[in-house]
């Protein structure tokens, strides 16, 4: 797992549990798959000037704790017991602003492409991990930033298969990724 430190984040509040993953699906430009920009925009480093839909992002901080590309390999952006700025303005079962106990996962991905196998499995086995990690966390506590953000986000989308996911977060047996 590749470690990058985003300037984006900061101290969740206190005594504040860790308590659900919300995966997301990111592809910049729109229908490209590649990390480079990605990970430039976690990082604060996006040239908003490369491609024409990039203007909207100028001065947006946004991040994630981890993002999965399209061959399953994991990228760490903010340490777990940090808020990464992930969720924006959001909710879930009552409680308001789920950057403040929540891990986000952002897979490469959109709505027009399924996601690919590796992208179940290591995803399965980041959230497998994260939930050892953080028992707090049960699958009822693993949802989509669109039921966090319902109107206002998409994500993961019709692309991303729960029963698939369901499927391969159950088969996980080997657990060998070192998250901070």
């Amino acid at each position: 797992m590749r470690v990058l430190n985003s300037p984006h984040h900061n101290a969740r509040p206190a005594e504040m549990p860790i308590d659900m993953i919300v995966l997301h699906a990111i592809s910049l430009p729109a229908g490209k798959f590649e990390l480079l920009h990605i990970e430039q925009l976690l990082m604060g480093r996006l040239d908003c000037t490369a491609h024409p839909s990039f203007a909207d992002l100028q001065n947006l901080k946004v991040s994630a704790h981890f993002v999965v590309d399209r061959k399953g390999v994991i990228a760490q952006f903010v340490p777990c017991q940090r808020r990464a700025w992930h969720a924006g303005v959001s909710q879930w079962q009552g409680q308001e602003g789920c950057n403040d106990f929540s891990i986000g996962i952002e897979m490469i991905g959109d709505e027009q492409h399924p996601f690919t196998q590796a992208q179940y499995r290591e995803t399965a086995r980041l959230c497998r991990e994260l939930m050892q990690r953080f028992p707090a966390i049960g699958r009822h506590r693993i949802v989509g930033h669109s039921d966090i953000a319902p109107g206002r986000k998409w994500d993961p989308g019709k692309q991303w298969d729960w029963a698939k996911f369901d499927r391969s977060l159950h088969r996980i047996r080997r657990l060998n990724l070192e998250v901070i």
